[in-house]
């Protein structure tokens, strides 16, 4: 039987290094002293020391000139050194691609919006080329530089290849090795996720404690993503695709206009798949159809072809059927409710089993604000159990993007820590 050995002054010095980096990262973006180190460390001051010299040298840290001291010597302080390890994260959209550099603090050096011009796999990788291009260019970054890369995609994506195995939104781009091409031009790890698992995880970043979190990206589409204690759920890996969730045919009002069009798949027909693409030819599912953004505002032009008095003749998008609701307007108010009740009748099974702790809404809808939400938890309380709270993401359209540069700096503070 062998004795075992303590670990050698190397290993050690390793380990020192790590926690004290470690620690400078929780208190970031803020300097912190040597003597605050060393209590969240629990560390000796000697030791510290060497750990910040060795992290200095490294590149992983940088000094600040100590604060005027009324008492005693100022002390100086510390800070990451954030371009030691920019990350790159792409939201890549049917209708916009957005390319964001962070630093390794989290801090925003670049976010570049680039308008995809068709809907074509072709045009897409054009705009995710053009938009990553001008980010490296606005942070003043190569290609080289970056330590990780997440990008977002519609669709199901393959986890341990992450290659895109169906998006209809985007014909042939899941024919795509969007993973293969990311790792070509930058050399370091890169992940493809599901957009809806990237906001739901930007949602989850953002709280505190366990419990299980349900985020909805709710937009001209509708995914979500799940996240339990703190860890994605995808299930067999097409967990969160509620947009092709079919409004139930009791529900009032339930068949928006366009939310059926006059080839689409008749009520009771199978769900849309890979070898069956939705009849109405755009790779919407149901419930897409029914609420999602466009179809939101082809209803509120309806109801004000039929109430021209109603501010809703002016509304051109969704956010301003909303804003007539919150302005008081009684038929906006009854487009509002009704889209509310499709989205609670057809999240609530999913309430029932899962029990959502809350349900975070992202994308653009989520500026809807309190109109939207009260009318969504009313109907959610008659129809389940115990209602979750239900609230709107702070970060809205860019959620998605949070995500990805989250996931990626993850990956870089993993391989970090491991080996600084």
């Amino acid at each position: 039987m062998t004795e075992e050995r303590p670990a050698g002054t190397p290993v050690l010095r390793r380990m020192n290094r790590a926690a004290v980096l470690d620690a400078v990262r929780r208190r970031a973006p803020e300097p912190v002293r040597l003597a605050e180190l060393s209590r969240l460390t629990e560390l000796t001051r000697p030791t510290v020391a060497q750990a910040v010299e060795d992290l200095l040298a490294a590149g992983w840290l940088r000094q600040h000139a100590p604060r005027p001291a009324t008492v005693g010597r100022p002390a100086t302080r510390f800070s990451l050194n954030g371009r030691a390890a920019p990350v790159l994260g792409l939201d890549v959209g049917p209708h916009t691609v957005t390319a964001g550099i962070a630093d390794l603090a989290g801090e925003r050096l670049a976010v570049i919006r680039r308008t995809v011009g068709r809907r074509s796999a072709r045009h897409l990788l054009e705009a995710v080329d053009e938009a990553t291009d001008e980010a490296l260019a606005t942070a003043g970054l190569a290609a080289e530089q970056i330590t990780a890369v997440t990008a977002a995609t519609p669709g199901i994506v393959e986890e341990t290849t992450g290659r895109v195995l169906f998006v209809p939104s985007v014909p042939g781009w899941s024919e795509i090795d969007l993973a293969g091409r990311l790792r070509a031009r930058f050399r370091c790890a890169v992940t493809v996720e599901n957009d809806a698992n990237l906001a739901a995880l930007a949602a989850a970043h953002q709280r505190t404690g366990a419990g299980t979190l349900l985020a909805v990206q709710w937009g001209e589409r509708l995914g979500a993503g799940v996240v339990i204690d703190g860890r994605l759920h995808r299930g067999a890996g097409q967990a969160g695709e509620i947009g092709f969730i079919r409004p139930v045919d009791n529900l009032p009002d339930a068949n928006l206009p366009d939310a059926h069009p006059p080839n689409a798949d008749p009520p009771n027909a199978d769900p849309p798949n890979a070898d069956a693409p939705d009849a109405a030819g755009d790779g919407r599912g149901p419930l897409e159809r029914a609420i999602g953004a466009e179809a939101i505002v082809n209803l509120a032009r309806r109801r004000a072809a039929e109430h021209p008095e109603s501010g809703l003749a002016r509304a051109t998008d969704a956010a301003a059927v909303f804003a007539a609701a919150a302005g008081g307007d009684p038929i906006a108010a009854e487009v509002v409710d009704r889209v509310a009740a499709v989205f609670a009748e057809a999240i609530a099974p999913v309430v029932l089993v899962l029990s959502p702790h809350v349900i975070v809404i992202g994308g653009g809808i989520a500026r809807a604000g309190a109109v939207l939400l009260d009318a969504i938890a009313r109907h959610l309380e008659d129809l389940t159990l115990a209602p979750p709270s239900v609230e709107l993401s702070e970060l809205a359209e860019g959620t998605v993007l949070t995500g990805a540069i989250q996931m990626a700096l993850d990956e870089v503070w993993r391989d970090t820590l491991a080996v600084c």
